[in-house]
Formats: structure tokens, sequence, C-alpha cells
């Protein structure tokens, strides 16, 4: 099951996705604490976490899968926001420093394919942090957040994921410890709740953090791609049909 934009903008514009943006940022704060002079790239939907993670960089995109779509961002300044496949993205060879996926692996046609695109797009040594639900966690169990839609994995399975793609798995953490309930009176406890998870090391996370190096000295292999489906605009002009059978545009 995918989310849409409007789902995804929705969730994070209510009192439970701001909640969530933040816990789920500040676990990434952990792993990376500023990119100075770096080339970061967004896939799925990242706008609430690039906003945090943008300053300082080089330059910064939103790249948001062609299944999902796509909205503007930044709000104030020249729009850096391209709608992808996320197996065919739009940069050449070593493009990007670092890159960023959340919302994203989870309801991805082929999770591999993309990962090594990941890989295809990345400087030698860049760095991928990637956010997906947890398989154990209640919050993959409840379709009311995007979190709750897709494929939900296991500490055990992104790793093994990643190391097949070529990646050399890192530090790893977790997010989302509270209950996603919209209940304002509980949501006032997500703070203590994060804390005491992250100190605890609950098993049940909403998220698992993983960041993973480019690894560069095992080849990988070369498969052909399937054929993927053409987009065609929901616009686009399809022309009429005359009396005589003769159709004109």
């Amino acid at each position: 099951m995918n989310t849409d934009i409007l789902e995804l903008r929705q969730f994070y514009a209510s009192p439970l996705g701001r909640a969530a943006g933040e816990a789920v940022g500040d676990a990434l704060g952990s792993i990376w604490p500023r990119l100075p002079n770096e080339r970061l790239v967004g896939l799925g939907y990242t706008p609430p976490y690039l906003e945090r993670f943008s300053s300082g960089t080089e330059r910064s995109f939103a790249f948001m899968p062609a299944r999902q779509g796509a909205c503007t961002w930044p709000n104030e300044r020249p729009g850096a926001t391209a709608l992808v496949f996320e197996e065919e993205l739009p940069l050449s060879d070593a493009a990007v420093d670092r890159v960023l996926m959340v919302h994203a692996l989870e309801f991805a046609e082929n999770p591999a394919e993309a990962l090594r695109e990941a890989w295809r797009v990345m400087a030698p040594n860049g760095r991928l942090v990637v956010v997906v639900p947890n398989r154990r966690g209640v919050w993959a169990r409840f379709e009311h957040t995007p979190f709750g839609s897709g494929r939900p994995y296991s500490r055990s399975q992104i790793t093994a994921l990643l190391r097949e793609t070529n990646f050399t798995p890192g530090p790893m953490t977790d997010a989302l410890f509270f209950p996603p309930t919209h209940r304002r009176g509980m949501l006032r406890f997500w703070q203590p709740c994060e804390r005491t998870g992250r100190r605890v090391g609950a098993v049940f996370a909403g998220v698992l953090i993983i960041e993973a190096q480019k690894r560069l000295y095992q080849g990988l292999p070369a498969a052909r791609r399937a054929s993927r489906r053409a987009l065609v605009p929901a616009l686009a002009p399809q022309g009429v049909h005359t009396s005589r059978g003769i159709r004109t545009d």
C-alpha cells in the first residue's frame, strides 16, 4: 500500500505528525550532527527532515517518487524538488555526498534496485541513512500514519539488504517510542517516552534508523532491469474523435 503526497503532508501537519517528525529528526541528528559543504539528496518524503539538515550544505534536493507525487520544497527559496523513479535518479555517477531515505524503501517496487541506484549517485565514501518502519514496533500495526503502510523491516532484514547492495552498515538507532495516538493528552508526554526508550533500548520502537557507507571494493552484479510504466501527465490533451473517425489534437 502506497501513501500519496496529500496523506503525507496532512500527517506531518497534524500534532501527531509534528511530534513524530521531531522525534525522528532528533534521532537522525545523533547520527548526522551537521553536513557542512556537502551535497545532500532526500529520497521519499523528506522535507520535514531536510529543513533540519540542509542548512550549511553545498546544496540539497528533495527527490519524490513518481507513485507518491511531489510538493514544492523549500517554500521560501528557489524550488529544489524533483519527481523521480527511485531506480533511475536524474544524477550522474558520484554526484552527491549524502542520501537520506524516509518513506521510500518501504514503498519501493524493488528495494534492492533503489539502493543500488543510491549507491551509483553517491561519491566514494558517501553515506546513506535509511529510516524504515520497525516490523516489531507498534507504529507498523496502525495505518493512520505513513509508518503503518508499506513493507516494515527487522534489524536483520535491513542490515542484510544494505550488505547485499554494496553498503557497509554502520550506526543504528531507533525512534517513535510513544504510541501513535492523536489524543493530545497523551502526545504531551512524547518527549519523556522518547528519552526513556532510547535509554533502555526498547525493541518495539516505531522506526529503525541506520547509517551505511558506500563500499567500493566489491563489484555490483549486472542485471537487466524490467521495463517500467511510463507516466502520462493527468492533464495531457488526449484529442477528440470526429464523426468521420479522424482524431484531431
